[in-house]
């Protein structure tokens, strides 16, 4: 499994146990800090050289000297580090902060510093006290309908997970072997940038996009771009109404993650039906380790309790799950990422 020291930053081992608990706990002030460097576009503006902080305040329109105190900051954490005094340049991690690299996490950190996810953060004990996601507690409403009355909030998401996904691409083509299939089909496939990179992989390949009407669509160019669009059908839809047929692979991404155990069930038992009788399923999620293995899946679970109906699940789990909707799983494996793979057999 993919493994993490720590969630924020680098704990340094020579504490002694209450130095270190306190610097875990200010995981709040790091959050925050990384947050504010990506939406200012920090590594953008030191990807060409190193700047003061008097000159990337002028860039930014923010105050110099509160903007020096947070880059001395991010320097302990190896974000920035500072090469002379006051001024700046990137490092290796703060690269990832930079806007339409490979890899970048700039949209993602954005995404969970912006107010509506920090608030829900703050309500974690209400959810632990509950077992309840605390959305409609905050705003009055389930997620679902909050993100449709907030469009902008979908457009940055998208980003965030589209960042994600192409990240970890390299990560999933090294780990699973798809030239055995002639169709594939990715269930809840957002902007098709797996399947590109499948199908550029595999020449003599077709695939089928699904997704929402208003994500998939914006596949199109993508696929024209790569030079794919006449080897992939892009289909609009509801997963848990129906799944496109005739796949001899089906792709669930992230998917299952974000339902409850019914909802789930309801999308694999339609992968189920629509694939022909040898398909296989090939599941792409963070499954939670046993005991006390440390493991980003623990984190993300958290978000899952606060954000909405979904979870995070163990290897049984999924098994449970699979074999609910007709499935027999023939191998778990891990990767060097936060994604490991389940491949299952139609029984």
């Amino acid at each position: 499994m993919f493994q993490t020291e720590a969630i924020h930053g680098t704990i340094q081992t020579n504490l002694n146990l209450p130095e270190k608990l306190l610097q875990m706990s200010n995981g709040t002030f790091v959050t925050q800090a990384i947050y504010v460097a990506a939406k200012l576009g920090i590594a953008d503006l030191l990807k060409d050289g190193a700047k003061s902080s008097d000159e990337l305040a002028k860039l930014t329109d923010v105050d110099a000297q509160s903007l020096y105190r947070m880059m001395r900051a991010l320097c302990s954490i190896s974000i920035f580090t500072e090469v002379d005094d006051r001024k700046f340049q990137l490092t290796p991690l703060g690269e990832c902060l930079q806007t339409d690299i490979p890899g970048s996490m700039r949209a993602f950190a954005i995404a969970l510093g912006e107010p509506w996810f920090w608030q829900a953060c703050g309500s974690l004990l209400e959810s632990i006290k509950t077992g309840k996601n605390v959305f409609e507690n905050l705003y009055g409403m389930e997620d679902r309908s909050y993100l449709m009355q907030h469009p902008e909030i979908v457009l940055m998401l998208q980003g965030a997970i589209n960042a994600f996904t192409t990240s970890l691409i390299p990560t999933m083509l090294a780990s699973y072997d798809f030239s055995a299939f002639s169709k594939i089909v990715d269930v809840g496939c957002g902007q098709g940038a797996l399947m590109v990179a499948i199908l550029k992989a595999n020449p003599t390949m077709k695939g089928i996009l699904f997704d929402q009407p208003p994500i998939v669509q914006g596949a199109k160019h993508l696929l024209k771009a790569k030079g794919v669009a006449e080897r992939c059908e892009i289909v609009g839809g509801d997963f848990l109404q129906f799944v496109p047929k005739g796949g001899d692979g089906y792709i669930l991404k992230h998917i299952l993650h974000i339902c409850d155990d019914k909802n789930a069930l309801a999308i694999l038992k339609n992968c189920h039906q629509a694939m022909v009788d040898n398909g296989k399923l090939i599941v792409f999620e963070a499954v939670i380790p046993s005991a006390n293995q440390p493991s980003l899946s623990k984190w993300f679970d958290l978000h899952m309790l606060l954000m909405g109906d979904g979870r995070e699940r163990t290897e049984t789990e999924y098994r449970e799950l699979l074999a609910a909707a007709g499935f027999m799983v023939r191998k778990v494996f891990s990767t060097q990422a936060p994604v490991d793979v389940i491949e299952a057999v139609k029984v």
